[in-house]
């Protein structure tokens, strides 16, 4: 019998493309509840806990109710919300962020899908902080930029939509001017830093697709690191993996530009060593409606269900 999946939230930007993801696949069945019983807490708590998994693509607070109706000690729940990245009893659905963190998530009950933003932040920062290269307590700064469909259906709308109060005819935008981004506490607890990173975004007229970059004087790390150091670090943290991917020095020589765009539809990640041995930039690009979200959720599903990790990304 296939395992049964429910999306909670389907509607929603993320909750789309999960189910355009899963909605072809014969290796699980999807199920879906009647539109006139999506806020009746009683018909939703029987189907959550009627599935082997559910996936929430909800606002926080719903999130938080979502888990509390799941009283059966067999449903497994992937949290797409910021709700419980940083709690106690989830793990943080990354499998490639560290050695045997895939099983951690293969064993859980409760996964946490991580922010697009701290997916590519993690991805470049964590293994030098594990490896010693990046000290714990360095002022970390991270600038980023986003397709606009990573603020959901409402900015979408902002971009998109002429006769929305809230429409904006802009190219580039800056926000979350206060430093205060709810993607902060993740980026810094999973990379183990002592202080939470600046984290300066941006948000750019095109759909979808992102960079996230750290910029780097090598003269701040320990020991004489540089460019090469860097580069070595990441590509054994990332060797072997499907999803994640080092670009070589040889490659990048050919590169003159990044186009944020050009992972989109797909759940894989390419990090970046730019620099030279004084200063550094190191940029991952991914699609933030792929890897960093609708296609780690997918990710963190097989795994969990015990499936090909990789049915229905490629």
């Amino acid at each position: 019998m296939t395992p049964r999946v429910f999306i909670d939230g389907e509607a929603g930007t993320t909750g789309l493309q999960i189910r355009d993801r899963l909605q072809a696949r014969r290796d699980i069945t999807l199920v879906s509840i009647a539109e006139a019983h999506r806020k009746d807490a009683s018909a939703r708590s029987d189907l959550i806990n009627s599935v082997d998994a559910v996936i929430l693509c909800l606002p926080d607070d719903a999130a938080k109710e979502a888990v509390a109706l799941a009283t059966s000690p067999s449903v497994r729940i992937i949290d797409a919300s910021t709700a419980h990245r940083t709690a106690a009893g989830w793990v943080y659905g990354f499998p490639e962020m560290a050695p045997g963190h895939r099983d951690r998530i293969r064993v859980s009950a409760r996964i946490s899908n991580p922010g697009c933003y701290p997916t590519g932040f993690i991805a470049l920062t964590a293994p030098l902080v594990r490896a010693g290269l990046l000290p714990a307590d360095h002022p970390v700064t991270v600038n980023a930029v986003s397709g606009y469909s990573g603020g959901g259906k409402t900015m979408i709308a902002e971009f998109e939509d002429p006769a929305s109060p809230t429409y904006v005819d802009t190219p580039y935008r800056i926000y979350a001017l206060g430093l205060g981004h709810k993607h902060v506490p993740e980026m810094q607890v999973y990379t183990g830093l002592s202080r939470p990173p600046l984290f300066a975004p941006a948000v750019g007229r095109y759909h979808r697709g992102m960079l996230v970059e750290v910029p780097l004087h090598t003269s701040s790390l320990n020991g004489g690191v540089g460019l090469a150091d860097i580069e070595a670090c990441l590509a054994v943290a990332y060797q072997g993996e499907r999803f994640v991917e080092v670009m070589p020095r040889e490659a990048l020589a050919r590169l003159g530009v990044l186009d944020p765009e050009g992972l989109n539809d797909t759940n894989r990640m390419r990090l970046h060593v730019f620099g030279n041995d004084a200063q550094v930039r190191l940029v991952a690009l991914l699609d933030n409606l792929g890897k960093g979200a609708s296609g780690a959720a997918v990710q963190n599903l097989n795994l969990s269900l015990g499936l090909d990790e990789a049915a229905g990304l490629d």
